[in-house]
């Protein structure tokens, strides 16, 4: 540890003996604050979940009687995860949380913000995050701020911001933040069904990250459209425009990395750093995935705005070579011109495979998430680089929502790629992802749609029983028993113990132990389960 860090733990050692009722995190500030921000704030370590079946887009596209190619080439997608009639939103979120204290060692009095970013509403009352503090419950930990927050594919942005923020404010207590991303997206049988996919995020907040926040750095455009939303509150499936979707999605790409650009122009200015900011500047650039095609067209979306931003831009050689007839276009023009379409993906091939096609795995393998989209993107570049090739790159992140709502920011990863280090053991924590994704089970068409179907004839009905079957869940599964007849929703989790070596493997790995300081206090857990699937029972309440 650093001096400052070394006077920050002998202070929180101090605290500690004073009261026995608090205690400082290491990295924490002295519980009167300090003048200072929190150094470094950010995401600490990253967990996430995705359904144990998937069903495959190049069978979609024959069972749905479309060209060869048109989910698989047109949209850029192999395989579609999917849940049955046992996940909702409440159990993906129960999942992911207690999967990421458990792999990280962590005490659930250790956590004093948790927020979660949602559209799959299951309540018009009652938040996730309540449903959620059922894990806090033999920790004794009520003292837990934050709540839902929600507009489509940005609400898991926006309580990433918001466990940032807490964590540099005036309201910091000196524990970390959860911000939690969760989402099913569904569709009704048709074009928009292949669009599909389902998942959460878990992140953990807090200062000496190995994923630091650029302070300042954060490009934001809010505008009010309907291109997406869902007005029907007796149906999953949203109402969809989708050529007006692609526009605003690109406009506010190109807006927002304009604000970003001038933003860090200024901050350069400051500094006294004389030089135009372009994508070469991000080591990796990473986009919501709504389907990977569109990523891939929206890097070439920001090709053309640095060419444009750079009037003296050399067109006889380099990467702009052959686009000199481009140079009078209007971008809010062009959002559907093939021409400007085609020229600018083929002048950012080269820097689509360095920058952004290794954020595709979860994409392309599992379908949007929505709210964990662009964090499941995050995962995958973390999983598939090492720690050096890592350390000291700046992310770049592209975050929208419908309706609509966009933020382009920024994460700069630590330099610190020692064995042992916070970045390290985030890389160890995400190694295994593809093989996770490989761990699944395949289900046809046919009994994929009948899955939707069952969620679609019984979405909302109370009283029910789920008729998915339990052991086909990974160990671990938080999931859905019973809905009773005021529709409170009653939770188990399949146990760990169960023989799929992968997962389990997960839980049992050292890194569960090492990637985050010893908690002060033993690890609360909810009792394992030794009778069976069922033993382990929670409920959403009473209310």
């Amino acid at each position: 540890h650093s001096p400052t860090i070394t006077s920050m733990l002998s202070l929180n050692h101090e605290a500690s003996i004073s009261s026995k009722s608090s205690y400082r995190m290491p990295g924490s500030a002295p519980a009167n604050g300090e003048a200072t921000w929190p150094k470094d704030v950010g995401v600490i370590a990253l967990e996430i979940y995705f359904p144990s079946q998937y069903v495959d887009q190049a069978e979609l596209e024959q069972f749905d009687g479309v060209s060869t190619g048109k989910y698989t080439v047109g949209l850029g997608q192999a395989r579609m995860g999917f849940c049955s009639d046992r996940e909702d939103i409440n159990s993906l979120c129960l999942t992911v949380v207690q999967r990421l204290m458990e792999r990280n060692g962590l005490s659930y009095d250790q956590v004093g913000r948790l927020e979660v970013g949602t559209e799959t509403i299951i309540d018009k009352s009652k938040s996730v995050k309540t449903v959620v503090m059922q894990l806090f419950e033999e920790s004794g930990n009520t003292d837990v701020e934050g709540i839902d927050t929600t507009n489509a594919c940005y609400g898991g942005t926006a309580a990433l911001f918001n466990a940032v923020n807490w964590v540099e404010s005036s309201s910091w207590d000196g524990r970390y933040a959860l911000a939690v991303a969760g989402d099913i997206a569904v569709y009704a049988t048709g074009s928009a069904r292949p669009t599909g996919g389902a998942g959460a995020i878990a992140m953990l907040v807090g200062p000496n990250a190995p994923l630091a926040f650029d302070r300042g750095l954060r490009g934001t455009h809010m505008q009010h459209a309907y291109d997406f939303y869902k007005p029907d509150m007796a149906s999953e499936y949203p109402v969809v425009d989708g050529k007006l979707s692609i526009e605003c999605y690109l406009s506010a790409l190109d807006r927002c990395y304009s604000v970003y650009r001038n933003k860090i122009h200024a901050q350069w200015q400051r500094e006294g750093v004389d030089k135009r900011f372009s994508l070469e500047d991000f080591g990796y650039m990473v986009f919501h995935s709504p389907y990977c095609k569109l990523v891939q067209k929206s890097l070439a979306r920001l090709v053309l705005s640095d060419f444009l931003s750079h009037p003296r831009s050399n067109t006889e050689t380099g990467p702009f070579s052959g686009l000199e007839a481009f140079r009078e276009v209007k971008p809010e023009e062009t959002y559907f011109n093939r021409d400007v379409e085609k020229a600018f993906m083929k002048a950012s091939t080269e820097m689509f495979d360095q920058k952004t096609k290794a954020s595709l795995l979860v994409s392309n393998q599992n379908g949007n998430m929505y709210t964990p989209s662009v964090y499941g993107c995050l995962a995958s570049v973390i999983a598939q680089h090492t720690p050096q090739h890592l350390a000291g790159q700046r992310i770049g992140l592209f975050s929208y929502g419908s309706g609509f709502a966009a933020t382009l920011y920024s994460l700069r990863v630590s330099q610190d790629a020692t064995p042992g280090s916070g970045l390290d053991k985030l890389c160890a924590s995400l190694c295994d992802l593809k093989a996770r994704l490989d761990s699944r089970r395949k289900v046809s068409p046919a009994m994929f749609a009948e899955n939707m179907q069952l969620r679609e004839d019984t979405h909302h009905l109370a009283p029910y029983v789920p008729q998915g079957a339990v052991e086909e869940l990974f160990p671990g599964t938080w999931h859905l028993t019973r809905v009773d007849e005021k529709h409170r929703r009653e939770y188990s989790r399949r146990s760990l113990n169960d023989d799929l070596p992968l997962e389990a493997g997960l839980v049992n790995s050292t890194t569960a132990t090492e990637h985050i300081p010893s908690p002060v206090k033993k690890m609360p857990r909810l009792p394992a389960s030794t009778a069976g699937p069922e033993a382990v029972t929670v409920s959403n309440g009473d209310h």
